[in-house]
This record gives C-alpha cells, sequence and structure tokens, in this order.
C-alpha cells in the first residue's frame, strides 16, 4: 500500500475508542478533515484474533491507531494474565491482521518498558528492562509487532498521559484536593507528563514525515510526581499543598503497588528534528488542558 497521506488516511480505524487518547484522536482528525471509525471494547475484542481480521476486512483499514490499552499499572501486579492479553498478545494479533492487510499501524507503549536507572534522557535504542508487570505486557507488545510488523509501522512510547475524557492524574488530584482530602505524592520519579492532544497530533505529525520504526513523545521538560500534582492544582486554583514522600514510603501505604522507574525522561530530539519544531513544555500543556476542561465544563 503506499503510504501518502491520501491512501494512508483513506480509512483510518482507532481501537480503545472509549479512552481519553481515542478522543483525542478523534477530535484531531476532525480538525484535519480526516474521516475515521472509532472502535470500543464493546465493538471489537482484540484478543480475539477472528474479531480483528473480520473488523480489518469489514472496514478496510489503511491505518490503524490502536490507543486500546490495559492502564492499571498497579492491579496488574495481580491481574498479569490480562494485561498481558491486552498489552501484548492482542498487539501481536493486530499486527499480522494488518501485515496481511497491507495497513500501517501505530501503537503507543510507554515509559515504564525503562528501569530507571541510566539518569539521563533516554533514547528508543536505550536497553530495556521493566520494574512491573504492566511494563512487561507493554515490552511484549512492542516485541510481538515487531515480529510480525507490517510494512509500515510505529512504536511511540509515551509518558504520564493524561487528558480529557478519561482517569488521569491531574483530574485526580484536583478532585481529591477539592473533597479537602490530604495529598501525599512521590517525589522521587521523575519523568515527563505528556497531553493526549499533543501526542495525537504528534503521532499524526509523524505519520505525514514518514517515520517509521519506534519513538519517544512526551510533552518537553521533565518533573516529578509531587511537583505535577502541585502544578495541576496551582493551575486549576486550589488552595491546597502536596506531601512530597519516597517511593519506598508509598510502598509501605500500598505494598501490592508497582515498581516503577525512577528517572524516564525522554531524549525528544530525533522527533523534533523530524519535525522541525520542538515539543511543547509539560506546562504549557497543562495550561492548555486547563483550557481544555474550563470549556468542556467537565475532566
Amino acid at each position: 500500500m503506499s503510504t501518502t497521506p491520501a491512501n494512508l488516511y483513506r480509512s483510518v480505524l482507532i481501537t480503545g475508542g472509549a479512552g481519553m487518547l481515542a478522543q483525542a484522536f478523534g477530535q484531531a482528525l476532525i480538525e484535519r478533515q480526516i474521516e475515521f471509525t472509532t472502535l470500543r471494547r464493546a465493538d471489537l475484542d482484540l484478543t480475539d484474533p477472528a474479531a480483528v481480521q473480520a473488523a480489518m476486512a469489514e472496514h478496510h483499514a489503511t491505518l490503524v491507531l490502536n490507543c486500546s490499552a490495559y492502564t492499571k499499572v498497579d492491579l496488574a501486579e495481580k491481574e498479569t494474565l490480562q494485561a498481558n492479553a491486552v498489552n501484548g498478545y492482542a498487539v501481536g494479533t493486530l499486527a499480522a491482521a494488518c501485515k496481511a492487510s497491507g495497513a500501517a499501524l501505530v501503537h503507543f507503549s510507554t515509559d515504564y518498558v525503562f528501569d530507571g536507572t541510566l539518569n539521563r534522557p533516554l533514547r528508543p535504542s536505550d536497553p530495556v528492562g521493566p520494574r512491573s508487570a504492566y511494563g512487561r505486557s507493554k515490552l511484549l507488545g512492542e516485541q510481538l509487532l515487531q515480529a510480525n510488523a507490517p510494512e509500515r509501522w510505529l512504536i511511540l512510547r509515551t509518558a504520564w498521559l493524561y487528558g480529557r475524557g478519561g482517569p488521569c492524574f491531574p483530574a485526580t488530584m484536583v478532585n481529591a484536593a477539592r473533597a479537602g482530602k490530604p495529598l501525599k505524592v512521590v517525589e522521587d520519579q521523575v519523568g515527563s507528563p505528556t497531553y493526549t492532544v499533543d501526542l495525537a497530533h504528534t503521532t499524526l505529525d509523524l505519520l505525514d514525515a514518514g517515520a517509521n520504526g519506534v519513538s519517544h513523545v512526551a510533552n518537553a521538560g521533565q518533573t516529578n510526581w509531587r511537583e505535577f500534582a502541585q502544578a495541576a492544582l496551582d493551575e486549576f486554583g486550589v488552595p491546597a499543598t502536596v506531601e512530597g514522600i519516597t517511593s519506598a514510603d508509598w510502598k509501605t501505604i500500598r505494598p501490592d503497588s508497582a515498581d516503577r522507574p525512577s528517572y524516564s525522561v525522554f531524549d525528544l530530539s530525533p522527533v523534533e528534528r523530524l519535525l522541525d519544531r520542538p515539543m511543547p513544555t509539560w506546562q504549557d500543556a497543562l495550561s492548555r488542558y486547563h483550557t481544555a476542561v474550563d470549556a468542556a465544563g467537565s475532566f
């Protein structure tokens, strides 16, 4: 299949349609006047190979944006089979279906495939070493996609994703603070928050620029979870203070919680060079998220 935009976007299929990333893609595609079909979990069970093949045939997909994911990081420690089924084996099934039909595939992975010990901005070629069942399930999906890769594919690793239309960290912090709950948040894990709107537009820009393979996409800059929580409260005008604790402290509070990388900031320079523009900062993105929430009247 030709990968010119006219052919690439002829029939766009978005999986995981109920999620906040799929909703951001929907809006981005509408703004670009590109037609698309959104499939929710009730419409398509990605763990069913026959259902995946049938959906590809029915919609004559030329591009699949796989926004479907098992995202319960802590619960994945107990629901490992379910996490692997959705984040791992289903991705391999989808890749094989795209390969057979000639469709391009974009899949989203995570900073949690890294162990967090490198302490410099992470490149796609850096060694992986997930510390959690969730991270291992996402790495399995990456590996199975590449083992069954269609002619055109992208794996976009992202981090600390938030946006309208679904549960996310800033909304959780703001709602908890407004309810008067005390907030204790870890401050020894460093990364880069990513706004769904920026991820969606950057993905489409990367496709237009001919990108292929594994890339890292996040908002620019770095912070820790406590600072991010405080920034969200300040942005939304909530007069509350977030107490910083260590990951070890959090483990005593939530002993069943998953281990997370202590440092997972991305090297964004390859994407920025390809697109000839910088990624928006996480502070700018948080401000635009606030504006979008106010305009919609809800998170």
